[in-house]
């Protein structure tokens, strides 16, 4: 099973099994993280973590603070995609595979004012 990146007509495959998205929250500059899993239903949110709080970045219950951050396990199905926009407010998410390689979604996909789609997919085309 491959991720695959698209925005604006342009589709990357990513030979992954799992991986790290992570941005910073668009009010307080606080980097947000999520682990995913590649699975032939979807896209599984593993765990979810936050360096801090505030306007909108309120801890769930159940989360625990280690390392400096909150990590909680946030309760959704597998998703068939994800659809990540920075709404014009320059935001850019980074993507690591399990190696702990990271890239920038826009070094992949021309993201800028894009809808940035994120699927399981079985292409086999090149990875940049």
């Amino acid at each position: 099973m491959n991720l695959c990146v698209e925005a604006a007509g342009t589709i990357v495959a990513l030979a992954l099994q799992s991986f790290t998205l992570s941005w910073d929250h668009s009010v307080e500059r606080i980097e947000w993280s999520e682990r995913w899993t590649i699975r032939p239903q979807g896209l599984v949110l593993e765990e979810a973590i936050v360096r801090g709080t505030g306007a909108g970045m309120e801890i769930p219950e159940g989360a625990v603070l280690k390392d400096g951050a909150w990590r909680y396990r946030p309760s959704l199905p597998a998703l068939p995609e994800l659809l990540l926009s920075d709404a014009g407010r320059g935001t850019d998410w980074t993507l690591c595979d399990g190696e702990g390689r990271c890239r920038r979604l826009s070094d992949l996909v021309p993201a800028a004012g894009e809808v940035v789609r994120l699927s399981p997919c079985d292409r086999a085309e090149s990875q940049p």
